[in-house]
């Protein structure tokens, strides 16, 4: 019984395949500002995510006497 071949190149993941797809499909202006456009919205998340937690926060912490 014989094993079965060895692939010697890696199936590309859906996202290399996705960006290949984009090189031909778009200038590489529009792929910059496409990027820079998605980086915002991960910033504006983690931002937002950021803001909750230190609400939950300053909720929890008790007034101050005075």
């Amino acid at each position: 019984m014989q094993a079965a071949p060895v692939r010697a190149t890696a199936i590309p993941s859906f996202t290399t395949a996705l960006r290949a797809v984009e090189s031909l499909l778009m200038s590489s202006g529009q792929r910059t500002a496409r990027r820079n456009a998605w980086t915002s919205v991960l910033e504006d998340r983690r931002r937002a995510k950021d803001r909750v937690e230190a609400q939950r926060v300053l909720e929890q912490t008790p007034a101050p006497r005075l």
